[in-house]
């Protein structure tokens, strides 16, 4: 397993593998044949970045059997998603306003996928090996925006504002993702835990489905949905998004 992780030192934006407390600096094309350089930094020393630049960050809704039995809502044939702007992207430790026009908000701790290679109409074989690795994200959400015009669900609106979208603080490869457990803590208290082996629509199947008439790049992001426990983000707090083998997602909201 490696853990790949991006930072700024010194002013200057890096890439690397963490390795406990060091950084082991690597040059090139993180998706592409990156080198090591044989420098090495200290964790305490850099600001963590965000692991990645995705240029869509693909959300979905109702990919968990759990939730869907407790909101009583029937399994979907195909996955059903939407698009975050790349404005609500935000970094592992970033602080993120509440805008006082969102109300209030919710924590959605999930899986995120990040692709590796371009792909378009793959196969399952293809989409897993088009799958570089795995890290946390938090799909943060309005509810009052979502539900305000009751002719159209704003998912895009109550999902999509500023600092909406922290993933992080890796990207971690090797993993077998049907061993994961998701966490999510609110002040260090848990209030989501559920496994990705739940999932309606598991990694391979869902980026082969996502890809069907729909390229995806290198460095997209696919969150995969979350399950029960979702709840309020009081201001003021501090909410983790923890997989363990990948690590915390951790951000405070404001």
């Amino acid at each position: 397993m490696t853990l790949w992780i991006r930072y700024t030192h010194d002013g200057r934006e890096g890439f690397g593998q963490l390795d406990g407390e060091r950084i082991a600096v690597f040059e090139g094309d993180l998706f592409g044949a990156p080198t090591a350089t044989g420098e090495t930094l200290p964790l305490a020393e850099v600001a963590v970045a965000m692991p990645c630049r995705p240029s869509k960050l693909i959300a979905l809704w109702n990919n968990f059997h759990a939730m869907a039995e407790k909101q009583e809502l029937t399994l979907p044939e195909a996955p059903l998603f939407f698009v975050k702007p790349a404005s609500s992207y935000a970094a592992s430790g970033a602080v993120i306003p509440i805008p006082e026009a969102a109300g209030r908000v919710v924590y959605e701790g999930e899986l995120g996928i990040v692709i590796g290679k371009r792909i378009r109409d793959a196969d399952e074989a293809t989409a897993a090996d088009a799958i570089f690795g795995y890290t946390c994200t938090n799909d943060v959400t309005a509810p009052s925006i979502l539900k305000a015009d009751a002719s159209f669900a704003q998912w895009v609106r109550a999902k999509g504002l500023d600092g909406f979208s922290p993933f992080g603080p890796v990207i971690a490869t090797g993993l077998d993702p049907a061993t994961l457990t998701v966490r999510t803590l609110v002040n260090g208290r848990e209030r989501q835990n559920y496994p990705v082996s739940d999932m309606v629509f598991p990694p391979a199947r869902l980026v082969s489905l996502l890809s069907q008439g729909m390229t995806l790049e290198p460095g997209d992001l696919i969150a995969c949905g979350t399950s029960n426990g979702v709840g309020p983000i009081p201001k003021g707090a501090t909410v983790d998004v923890v997989i363990d083998g990948i690590g915390a997602l951790s951000n405070r909201f404001e």
